[in-house]
């Protein structure tokens, strides 16, 4: 615009391409810069309205749809891409990144006005006032599960969470206890807490799957402890593991299998949860941190969060010499690029060991070429 207000834009030729949508008795219509590209849409518009995978806009807004999702999600009509139901930690997230972030923003746009250019610039917003990646991210993921949705009902034509870059994730720093401290951190924990802490440690659990631990999944036998379950201290509910790889049998060594057959001994029931309040009401974590902490302190040692100890545990095992195909499976990781991005470089003497095998490989190759030479001869 000009001083004076009036716009100075001048606009370029632009095409109109529309169809009809004879179950919504509508003409859906979409503006482009080119001719080729308005007949091209139409071309794609008609097929997908003849197979009922495109609909004319509605007024929804992007707060009644986002309202409906969530309603859907938590009553289990609506589930995950693998079929599963929303667990309840993915859901308050949901509702958190959805209130605090983005209903604020585009609550009152109508579903199929939102542009992914309006979506980056959002991103880049709460990155630019200070916002971490963790943040960012977890504002848009809602985001995503809506238009995904929304897409695939055909009550749009565009997700405009496609491509969008954001901030990637920055890990900090967690504490991962040497192996010579493993044993003096739990020796002057209280008795009752010892066992707790010990498989934390040397079995890798997860908080809320010791929090779900039940003797039955305990195999003293077979060696082996058998994770099928974790548990939800916000909403009081079993859930599953966080992963379909979460269910696994993690081995018991036995620095660990001392410390579970003393508290076996203790334990007044001998069926339900294996460290909880009772048989089946569940440990407090916030008591039980306070209290090893306390005794860490008196004992002038350096304390370790719980899932710290996980970090520990997968330490312990690639130093013990575990191969990450394994150690994957004991941590419960979808994944072993997750395993190799977290934990690849503690494994000892990566670059010497790759350096040994390329040199062992070529002087076999090249004592081969030799004894083909002087065959040859």
């Amino acid at each position: 615009t000009d001083a004076a207000g009036r716009c100075r834009c001048k606009p370029g030729p632009s095409y109109r391409a529309s169809v009809w949508s004879r179950r919504d008795g509508k003409r859906i219509r979409r503006t482009f810069p080119t001719l080729a590209a308005a007949k091209a849409w139409r071309a794609d518009a008609m097929g997908a309205v003849g197979k009922g995978m495109m609909q004319a806009p509605s007024r929804v807004t992007f707060r009644e749809a986002a309202d409906e999702w969530m309603e859907g999600a938590r009553a289990g009509t609506i589930r995950t891409r693998q079929g599963k139901a929303f667990k309840p930690s993915t859901l308050r997230g949901y509702e958190q990144g959805l209130r605090d972030h983005v209903l604020p923003e585009f609550g009152a746009y109508r579903l199929h006005d939102l542009r992914r250019v309006e979506l980056q610039d959002f991103a880049d917003r709460l990155a630019a006032r200070g916002k971490d990646a963790s943040t960012v991210r977890n504002a848009i993921a809602p985001v995503r599960a809506v238009y995904r949705r929304a897409l695939a009902r055909g009550e749009v034509g565009v997700n405009p969470t496609t491509g969008l870059e954001l901030p990637a994730p920055t890990r900090t720093r967690e504490r991962i206890a040497a192996p010579e401290e493993a044993a003096p951190l739990l020796a002057v924990l209280p008795q009752s807490d010892r066992a707790l802490w010990a498989t934390a440690l040397y079995a890798g659990l997860r908080r809320g799957e010791l929090m779900a631990l039940d003797w039955a999944n305990i195999d003293m036998e077979a060696g082996v402890i058998r994770v099928v379950r974790a548990w939800d201290p916000k909403d009081h509910v079993y859930v599953e593991p966080k992963s379909k790889a979460g269910k696994r049998t993690v081995p018991i060594p036995r620095a660990l299998r001392a410390h579970l057959a003393a508290h076996r001994l203790r334990t007044p029931w001998a069926e339900g949860l294996a460290f909880g309040r009772s048989a089946v009401l569940q440990f407090e974590p916030t008591g039980v941190t306070r209290r090893a902490a306390t005794a860490w302190k008196n004992a002038k040692l350096e304390g370790i969060g719980l899932h710290e100890c996980r970090h520990t545990f997968a330490s312990l095992m690639i130093h013990a010499g575990v191969n990450a195909k394994a150690l994957s499976t004991y941590m419960g990781h979808s994944s072993i690029v997750i395993t190799l991005d977290r934990y690849g470089h503690m494994f000892p003497g990566n670059e010497a060991e790759a350096a040994g095998l390329l040199d062992a490989f070529l002087e076999r190759a090249d004592t081969g070429a030799r004894l083909a030479q002087l065959s040859e001869a």
